[in-house]
């Protein structure tokens, strides 16, 4: 049996959107795989890390990662539970057009990128929530899926929008082993000499590295990546005060005022919205 399972959401001449669901079985390095179009994937459940050759990258929903045409990568899971990403392709020809040239690489016979992810802001998150609802419950017909999708790929790539990870190999190693840590158990209440125990430095080092490599604060972080799952579930809770406890949140008050100041609404004017676009 297949360790995942994929989803053709849309199909059109300009762009392919897919949800891509991994049982994630495997916690060591996968069989080796090639993209045959380069592919920008948006993780939205869970974490998975992404080898390819000596660089490696977590994939979680505060990044969007790159799989470039032709290059060998191997995945594995650190931690329990599966992952989920949406995955876009989008003709080279428009995808050239939207990237800046900085983030691509020079005399390439093919569109490659020359980063293996980079950090999205919570607008771009908030458009994999909607694309992903919009074409999951067929409300979006194909003009729409594309332009919400051109729309996300756009955000992602904007330099205002964006943090391209920067450090050195040891402390970019560190700051994934700390991300995994936290997303072994996004519910948990961590300190940060809990997080700092368990990769193996001090507070001090581990808070500076974080801030250095993805440009915001370790706790930051963490809620992000709180408030990007609660985007999925909220349509699988009545009780919005139950998912709040669920993700960690010490009430409804705390959980709708972090929800609203990240996505501009509320969790329920949020749901509201998506189910009534």
């Amino acid at each position: 049996m297949s360790d995942f399972t994929v989803q053709l959401l849309l199909a059109t001449p300009l762009i392919e959107v897919r949800d891509v669901v991994c049982a994630g079985t495997c916690r060591y390095k996968g069989a080796v795989e090639r993209a045959d179009r380069t592919q920008l994937v948006f993780p939205y459940r869970g974490t998975y890390v992404r080898h390819a050759g000596s660089d490696e990258a977590v994939a979680d929903a505060s990044q969007v990662l790159f799989f470039n045409a032709g290059e060998d990568y191997q995945v594995s899971h650190p931690n329990p539970g599966g992952d989920a990403s949406l995955a876009l392709t989008v003709d080279e020809a428009l995808l050239r057009e939207l990237a800046p040239a900085e983030l691509l690489r020079r005399e390439e016979d093919r569109l490659r990128f020359r980063e293996p992810r980079l950090r999205i802001d919570p607008r771009a998150q908030v458009l994999v929530a909607l694309l992903r609802h919009a074409l999951r419950e067929h409300i979006a017909e194909p003009l729409e899926g594309e332009s919400l999708a051109l729309t996300l790929v756009h955000r992602a790539l904007a330099p205002r929008t964006t943090h391209v990870a920067g450090a050195s190999h040891g402390r970019q190693r560190l700051v994934d082993r700390a991300k995994l840590v936290l997303a072994r158990d996004l519910a948990r209440r961590w300190t940060l000499a809990e997080v700092a125990a368990e990769v193996g430095v001090s507070a001090v080092y581990l808070t500076q590295s974080f801030r250095q490599v993805e440009g915001v604060p370790l706790y930051r972080y963490q809620l992000r990546l709180r408030l990007a799952r609660a985007l999925e579930l909220l349509g699988e809770f009545d009780d919005l005060t139950a998912l709040g406890l669920h993700l960690g949140f010490s009430s409804h008050s705390h959980f709708s005022a972090a929800f609203q100041q990240a996505y501009v609404r509320t969790p329920s004017e949020f749901r509201q919205a998506a189910l009534h676009r």
